[in-house]
């Protein structure tokens, strides 16, 4: 007998996939049974795929089938039919993901109910705020929404390609300056090096770097050892601007913290102060060590500048959730999942099958007042 079967009648899943990370659970524990990568080992192929690295909508299914497969019955040990399900995804989620994910879970699997939340919302459950800006750096991107009382700003939202994705991408180049071969290294060990060994600098440190000073002394180097016998130096000079890719302006002068400020200056004016005054942070990234203190730094850098003196703001504050920041979306998921908000809201299947589709904000079907 599965050893959640006897409470899976009153268990509600969580599922939170990232691009880069899955967190599976059950609403009403305090963090995820389970955070493995969103890949799958193709059938076909024998290779292991991401889940995000899809052809189309058929290949895009089979890989949901069999991923979604081993959530259920190897780290959840019952069966997903006639059960809920609480998905959190991003606001800016493909249309073609969701849609393909809510066929699998409905005609597939068979669940009973699905609630989808938004990921910048529903983060904010964990702190029983309603106001804030929300920044999530995921692996691909880094996006700001700004929710004003229970409400994303939709129309306020800021992206950019600055997530652990472009950080892998640089360390590796920074590496092979340095180092030979070392293009060939799996992202599994790049990003082990990652976070074992790089740290975001202070301000002043980096501004020292772009001037070149040569009497600069870098943090001490570290001996990286791979497949147990050889071992590659990252060097002080890597381990500090790895990061730097983040808080460096691009031709457009965007970078993490214009990112904020735009988002701020998109809302109603009697509302920024408070916006910056709770920030909150999620995503693996922003666990970095360093991430916020450097953060802060860079928005007050940017409130020097004559496109931000407008804003006013002198302060900056960032909430500390009650759990890691890389699974904090799924722990608000786990609490709408655990309120009555999944009766009300979720969609069931027999309306699924009536419809065959899922509601969605863009469409202005699910969007009208009356």
């Amino acid at each position: 007998m599965p050893i959640y079967e006897t409470l899976s009648d009153r268990l509600t899943v969580v599922l939170d996939i990232g691009a880069a990370y899955t967190k599976f659970g059950f609403s009403g524990e305090y963090a995820p049974r389970c955070i493995i990568r969103s890949e799958v080992r193709c059938k076909k192929t024998n290779q292991v795929r991401r889940i995000f690295d899809f052809k189309d909508e058929q290949d895009l299914y089979d890989l949901l089938v069999d991923f979604i497969h081993t959530l259920y019955f190897k780290y959840a040990l019952f069966s997903p039919k006639d059960k809920p399900i609480v998905v959190v995804e991003s606001l800016l989620s493909p249309t073609l993901f969701r849609e393909t994910l809510a066929k699998v879970l409905f005609v597939h699997y068979e669940i009973s109910m699905m609630l989808i939340v938004p990921s910048h919302l529903v983060s904010l459950s964990t702190l029983g705020a309603e106001t804030a800006l929300v920044l999530d750096v995921g692996y691909i991107e880094a996006v700001a929404i700004p929710v004003c009382f229970g409400l994303p700003v939709i129309h306020a939202w800021q992206a950019l390609p600055l997530g652990a994705q472009a950080i892998h991408n640089n360390l590796r180049t920074l590496l092979s300056s340095e180092n030979t071969g070392i293009n060939q290294l799996p992202e599994t060990v790049i990003e082990d090096i990652k976070v074992r060994c790089c740290f975001v600098t202070k301000q002043k440190r980096a501004e020292q770097f772009n001037l070149a000073k040569p009497d600069i002394t870098f943090a001490p180097e570290v001996k990286y050892p791979i497949g147990g016998s050889d071992i590659i130096t990252i060097s002080g000079k890597v381990r500090e601007k790895v990061y730097e890719i983040l808080y460096d302006e691009d031709n457009d002068h965007l970078s993490l913290s214009t990112m904020i400020l735009d988002a701020i200056l998109k809302v109603d004016m009697h509302l920024r102060n408070q916006l910056a005054e709770n920030i909150l942070l999620i995503g693996g990234s922003v666990m970095a060590p360093g991430f916020k203190a450097r953060l802060k730094d860079e928005l007050h850098k940017q409130l020097k500048y004559e496109r931000y003196k407008k804003l006013r703001i002198k302060t900056f504050k960032f909430h500390s959730p009650p759990c890691k920041e890389n699974y904090a979306a799924w722990l608000g998921g786990g609490i709408y999942g655990a309120t009555e908000v999944l009766g009300m809201k979720a969609l069931t299947r027999e309306k699924y099958f009536l419809e065959n589709r899922l509601p969605d904000w863009p469409n202005m079907r699910d969007n009208r007042t009356l």
